[in-house]
């Protein structure tokens, strides 16, 4: 069986979808086939939520923007949005999941922390759906 594949969306894919593709990895290992991108990518990965994962032992500063795309939505099984409205385009035969989390762009630490660590109880809870 192929493992399953998992795609993270956001508007700007430099902070909410970064971290919980992030969490993913670092939780699921490679059974889990990870992507992120964002409706809008931004230039470069919010600082801020780098400072935050790293925190946790999690290295993001290799992850880049992303413009999401019709393939990578299609060769994905889940797809996770994040705040980014009208903008995420509905792909038939997908199993959607929209997680309301607060944006993390130009918010203080604390914030970055609290948004970091409801997405890593979101992705444990998102790891015990998936098959295998």
């Amino acid at each position: 069986m192929s493992k399953s594949s998992v795609l993270f969306v956001c508007v700007h894919n430099a902070g909410r979808s970064q971290m919980a593709a992030a969490w993913l990895r670092h939780l699921a290992g490679d059974r889990v086939e990870v992507r992120s991108a964002g409706s809008e990518p931004a230039e470069g990965i919010n600082p801020v939520a780098v400072a935050a994962m790293r925190e946790v032992g999690i290295d993001i500063t290799d992850q880049a923007p992303a413009r999401l795309t019709w393939d990578a939505a299609e060769a994905s099984d889940v797809i996770v949005t994040m705040g980014c409205g009208d903008a995420c385009p509905v792909f038939p035969g997908k199993r959607y999941e929209d997680w309301p989390l607060t944006d993390p762009a130009g918010q203080p630490i604390d914030v970055v922390r609290q948004v970091r660590d409801e997405i890593r109880q979101r992705v444990v809870e998102l790891v015990a759906q998936l098959p295998g």
